[in-house]
């Protein structure tokens, strides 16, 4: 796989390609011919381009000439091309934003701009859909509609979606490729980047999959006909991606040699500021690690990358957890063998946030607490923590409806023969502070979580402050009000409100996607 910087340095040379292209005319035309090789090359060398450069081998690759060569001496001392800065100045970057859309092109587009003024996405989709490109020779229905289609998967390529809806989709592929596949082909499946690492928002999706190399067109051709697939974007050799039917997302799959797969889950991992930072220290021990594995770096002998932990280990450090493998201080404190055991799903012993058909819940209290008995066997407790009554669109109860529900709970227990179901409330927290249910009502609850679900323009740091005062409340639920890629937090001075909880006992919920 590519470095970083090979990466970029394709990038340039594809874009020099695709700018000479747009431009026309012979020379430019071949020159694309030229720089678009070169992109290909220097994006498929397993080391940095600047080994080569040391060493002269690139003179002995096919496809490099000197000029080529020349150009690639100068991004490794300057980080540019003249070139592509000389190009750049002809071709408005929007416009070569929009070479990569599929069913488009360079040549495509230079009609296009030439002849109804296109420069942007907006002016693109304007000009697609007036009917006027009708007109030119090539221009069917068949082919603006594959442009127009184009540029929605682009768009769906730049977003980002959430964490859950990423794992669920992740998990979905996973099972749906268990069962296309027998144990003795599918040895090692997970997913990997941002989503491994628990981000709370992921990009791509990247799933790796382990198997040996004589099974991987049957794992290619199983991951791309699975039933979440809704369209086919690559399909080679080690990998393929597809557009889920399930939130029309990217999904990349890699295969990967088992004896390779700890380096391969390792480096895909990321992040990257967390692998640079390894790469570091293996140059400082003599070794050379990639996705490859972990070699010496005068021999080229390798060491080892069948599992994380070996990785890890060669490298003088203990296996570090996906979600710590940002390179904020993780690296060194595996180093001195002394990293933090992280919670797992057995440390939880309940659950503290629960919405049942009282209000806005999916599921009664009784299935609720049959499915995390069955699921959770460890579970001690399961809170339900119904809105109240201001919160309308949720069916918030009324304080006779809390009473009625208390009874309803009542029973459940004593039909489980424990206390297993604890009752409780989302109450809100008016614009004054005040809260939204009597504090008699609330004094008989077990658990209170008190949250904010209005006046979002305002300052609302001494509305919270007043009901961690509160005596009987437990828990401030999301206290910034964020929805994540969709709303932005409310003004609330943070620190605060951790000095009021922390004088007043009260819990804060972590949670960046508010109900």
């Amino acid at each position: 796989m590519s470095t970083p910087r090979n990466k970029e340095l394709a990038r340039i040379f594809e874009k020099m390609a695709d700018m000479s292209e747009f431009l026309g005319g012979n020379e430019n035309r071949f020159r694309a011919i030229v720089y678009r090789k070169a992109a290909q090359i220097i994006a498929s060398l397993p080391e940095d381009i600047a080994t080569y450069m040391q060493k002269h081998d690139l003179k002995k690759v096919h496809g490099i000439g000197e000029r080529t060569i020349e150009k690639i001496r100068e991004f490794l001392q300057t980080g540019t091309i003249k070139k592509y800065e000389e190009l750049r100045q002809q071709v408005p970057e929007k416009l070569v934003e929009l070479m990569s859309v599929p069913g488009l092109g360079p040549r495509t587009l230079k009609i296009l701009h030439d002849q109804f003024g296109v420069k942007d996405k907006e002016s693109l989709i304007k000009v697609l859909k007036s009917g006027k490109v009708l007109a030119i020779k090539g221009f069917g229905p068949k082919k603006i509609e594959k442009i127009l289609h184009g540029l929605e998967l682009v768009e769906l390529t730049q977003k980002r979606i959430l964490y859950w809806h990423a794992y669920t989709l992740a998990r979905t592929i996973i099972e749906q490729l268990k069962n296309s596949l027998p144990d003795n082909i599918l040895l090692a499946i997970e997913a990997a980047g941002s989503l491994r690492r628990g981000k709370e928002t992921v990009g791509d999706i990247d799933i790796l999959v382990a198997t040996e190399p004589e099974h991987r067109t049957k794992v290619i051709h199983a991951f791309t006909h699975l039933p979440i697939v809704k369209e086919v974007l690559l399909a080679g050799d080690t990998k393929a991606s597809i557009i889920s039917k399930e939130l029309e997302r990217q999904v990349d799959l890699r295969v990967i040699n088992p004896d390779q797969w700890g380096a391969a889950l390792q480096y895909f991992t990321g992040s990257k500021e967390h692998n640079v930072h390894l790469r570091e220290i293996a140059k400082d021990k003599g070794l050379k690690i990639n996705e490859y594995g972990v070699f010496k770096a005068d021999t080229g002998e390798k060491l080892g990358g069948k599992s994380e932990d070996e990785v890890y280990r060669l490298l003088g450090m203990q296996w570090i957890p996906p979600e710590l493998r940002e390179d904020r201080g993780e690296i060194e404190t595996a180093q001195n063998y002394n990293l933090p055991e992280l919670i797992s799903e057995t440390h939880i012993k309940g659950d503290f946030q629960s919405h049942s058909t009282w209000s806005d819940g999916s599921l009664p209290i009784k299935e609720m607490a049959k499915y995390v008995l069955e699921n959770f066997p460890h579970y001690q407790y399961l809170l339900i923590t119904d809105h109240s009554q201001a919160v309308r669109v949720a069916n918030g109860l009324t304080p006779d409806r809390f009473m009625k529900q208390k009874q309803e709970i009542d029973q459940i227990n004593a039909e489980l023969g424990k206390k297993f179901i604890l009752w409780g409330a989302e109450v809100d927290i008016l614009p004054d502070g005040s809260l939204d249910l009597p504090d008699e009502l609330l004094a008989q609850m077990d658990f209170v979580v008190a949250s904010i679900h209005s006046h979002f323009n305002q300052d609302n740091t001494n509305r919270i402050i007043a009901a961690c005062k509160n005596p009987f409340v437990h828990a401030i639920g999301h206290p910034t009000g964020r929805l994540i890629g969709s709303r932005d937090p409310y003004p609330v001075d943070m620190e605060k409100i951790i000095e009021a909880c922390l004088e007043t006992g009260t819990a804060l919920e972590i949670n960046g996607q508010p109900d």
